[in-house]
C-alpha cells in the first residue's frame, strides 16, 4: 500500500516533534511510524480548532473582541452604537454598561454617559421644582473643536438624552464655548484679531429645548 505524506509532517525520526494523538492511543499502535505522520494532519486540524475555543472569552470582552463584535455585544443591553462613535468610545461604553443599564432614566447615569461619549467633560444637570419634569443639561465644549465638531457633540448628546430621560420629562441642552482668554483660549494671529472688525462670536451659549 502506498501512502502520499505531507513533506511538512514531522517524521518518527524527530522526536522532539511532540504529537498528542499517538499517545492517546493503546501502547501496540504507538510505535507505527505511519500511523504517526498519518495521525498529524488530524493534530494539526484539531490544534487550530482548539486555539479558536480557548480564545473564545476575548470575544465576549469589550477590550479584547475584535472592532466587528461590538455591536453584538451591546444589542445584549438593548443599545445600538453610533456608527460616528470611535472604537475607544464604544469599548469604553461597553466595559462599563452593565452597572450603566441598571441605572437608566437617572441623572447619575445620564451624567456618566455624556462624560463617555462627549468631549466636554462631566456634564451638569439640573432640576427645577417650580418645573416639573423638566431638567437642564450644561456642557462646556473644548475650545480646539470646529463648529462641525460642536455639531456633532451636540448631535450625539441630544441622542444620548432622549435614549435615556423618562418619556414624560422635557429638558433644554446648553452647550458653552469658551470665552477669549489671550495666551488660554485665544491666539493673536491664530483665532483672535484685535482692532479688526469680525462676524465671528468667540463666547456664546447656544440652547436647544426638547421635549
Amino acid at each position: 500500500m502506498n501512502a502520499t505524506i505531507n513533506p511538512g509532517a514531522p517524521s518518527a525520526s524527530a522526536p522532539q516533534i511532540a504529537q498528542r494523538l499517538p499517545a492517546l492511543l493503546p501502547a501496540i499502535y504507538r510505535e507505527d511510524s505511519f500511523l504517526a505522520r498519518y495521525l498529524w494532519a488530524f493534530e494539526q486540524a484539531l490544534l487550530d480548532i482548539e486555539q479558536r475555543i480557548e480564545g473564545l472569552p476575548s470575544y465576549f470582552d469589550p477590550v479584547t473582541a475584535p472592532p466587528e463584535f461590538l455591536p453584538w455585544l451591546s444589542s445584549w443591553v438593548a443599545f445600538a452604537l453610533r456608527a460616528d462613535l470611535g472604537e475607544s468610545q464604544q469599548r469604553q461604553f461597553l466595559a462599563r454598561v452593565a452597572p450603566l443599564y441598571r441605572r437608566r432614566g437617572t441623572p447619575q447615569n445620564l451624567r456618566e454617559l455624556l462624560t463617555i461619549f462627549t468631549r466636554g467633560g462631566v456634564p451638569t444637570i439640573e432640576e427645577d421644582p417650580a418645573q416639573p419634569y423638566y431638567f437642564k443639561v450644561t456642557m462646556r465644549l473644548p475650545p480646539q473643536d470646529s463648529p462641525d465638531v460642536q455639531l456633532h457633540q451636540s448631535a450625539i448628546a441630544h441622542a444620548l438624552i432622549d435614549l435615556e430621560k423618562p418619556a414624560h420629562t422635557y429638558y433644554d441642552l446648553v452647550l458653552l464655548f469658551p470665552t477669549m482668554q489671550i495666551g488660554k483660549t485665544s491666539t493673536i494671529g491664530v483665532d483672535t484679531l484685535l482692532g479688526t472688525d469680525t462676524s465671528s462670536d468667540s463666547a456664546a451659549p447656544a440652547a436647544t429645548r426638547k421635549s
